[in-house]
């Protein structure tokens, strides 16, 4: 499998999956279509499939004209949101870009329709807006509950799974979780990494699920620094994961 990030609209990120024995490609998330094409071209594949994550506009609303441009896309997804949607999934469900295989996991709570590609294997999971390095999307359609079994579904997936995601938001999700956990020598490193990287116009796509095991506040809501400030600045907040996990994302709500 190849994977080729394509940029999209301020911050967002589009991926090429790509068969490398058939020369088949899908894409995640299209959201603009120029440089989708110009990816296309550029790899010499053939693209058959759309893999939406999620309905939101920034990762969706090239397909209509992804569709007029090269007709007769398949079109996968869980919600009836999704634009030009042609296959309809379910948790568990298998979906195919050429030979590669990938799982559908839900995992929802940013949208209730949200979910995963997991190509398990070549360990590599399409994560859009539900994890994010260092960071987890708003719950705009679901709650803290809702979102830790989401998270907990991608936490139990091996440590090596490369984990492509749907924004670069890398370095502001790593200082705010800097603001919970100051002494994780793991999180302190990865953000000098993470500045580094894009100061220098590279990419912080992919993570890996052993990092962020190690470094996201929204993996780690077990971790007794965090709880530990958490508690010092809360006195009253009950220290179970539910509580500790909401309250952590408030705080990255108005960060």
């Amino acid at each position: 499998m190849d994977v080729v990030p394509v940029p999209q609209l301020s911050d967002n990120y589009a991926y090429l999956v790509i068969d490398p024995a058939t020369r088949e490609a899908g894409i995640v998330d299209c959201a603009e279509v120029p440089a989708v094409l110009d990816a296309v071209d550029r790899e010499k594949v053939q693209l058959t499939t759309i893999l939406p994550t999620h309905h939101h506009f920034d990762h969706v609303g090239g397909n209509e004209d992804l569709l007029a441009a090269r007709p007769g896309l398949t079109v996968y997804g869980f919600d009836d949101r999704v634009p030009g949607l042609t296959d309809k999934v379910g948790d568990g469900d298998r979906v195919k870009v050429g030979s590669l295989e990938a799982e559908v996991l839900s995992i929802p709570a940013h949208t209730t329709g949200h979910i995963a590609y997991y190509f398990e294997a070549q360990g590599v999971v399409f994560t859009g807006d539900t994890l994010f390095a260092g960071g987890c999307g708003r719950l705009f359609e679901g709650d803290a509950a809702m979102m830790i079994v989401s998270l907990e579904k991608l936490r139990q997936l091996p440590d090596d799974t490369r984990v492509y995601f749907g924004h670069e938001y890398t370095v502001n999700n790593l200082n705010f979780a800097l603001t919970l956990e100051p002494q994780n020598q793991e999180l302190n490193d990865k953000l000098a990494w993470a500045v580094e990287t894009t100061d220098g116009g590279g990419y912080t796509t992919p993570t890996t699920i052993a990092s962020e095991k190690e470094t996201n506040p929204f993996f780690r809501w077990e971790s007794s620094e965090l709880r530990a400030t958490l508690a010092e600045r809360f006195p009253d907040l009950a220290m179970e994961d539910v509580a500790v996990f909401a309250k952590t994302r408030e705080l990255k709500d108005n960060y």
